[in-house]
């Protein structure tokens, strides 16, 4: 399988927090962006918090915008600008859960959910428990975090 090296996960992720950045804001919401990327090094597919509605969060925009089973996601990565959920406020399939179902091996993302919509979130943990990479870019999570002004302060 083809991994990506640190600068290639820092351009990614940098395009994924240009995505966040185009985000409506929403008071009970955060501003993620996310790229999937192909084996190969190509964009497969792109999306960001609310971009088709006003519940989407950014992993299923993109993943929405693939072929269900699409053969390239199983060497894919994904890149999140927060930690996929591990639970949802309205009766849609967490984020994390819907990277496990569509099969993609590794996950990169800037920061960790903080505990102001949902007390625990277990993303991080729900992947690598199914054997995905995770890979997180702390040296990114303020540009992340940026995109989310509307919501105060972040931890």
């Amino acid at each position: 399988m083809y991994t990506p090296d640190r600068d290639q996960d820092l351009h990614w992720m940098r395009r994924a927090i240009g995505l966040a950045a185009l985000c409506p804001p929403a008071t009970g919401a955060y501003s993620v962006g996310a790229v999937i990327v192909g084996e190969d090094g190509t964009e497969l597919a792109v999306g960001y918090s609310r971009a088709t509605g006003p519940r989407e969060h950014a992993e299923e925009v993109a993943l929405a915008r693939l072929p269900q089973n699409d053969p390239r996601l199983a060497g894919a990565t994904i890149y999140s600008t927060l930690e996929p959920c591990s639970q949802r406020s309205a009766s849609r399939t967490p984020c994390a859960q819907r990277i496990l179902q569509a099969g993609i091996p590794r996950v990169v993302i800037a920061w960790r959910e903080p505990a102001l919509f949902v007390d625990d979130c277990v993303g991080y943990e729900q992947l690598v428990e199914a054997r995905v990479t995770v890979v997180e870019l702390p040296e990114l999570a303020s540009a992340a975090k940026a995109a989310n002004s509307h919501l105060g302060r972040l931890s």
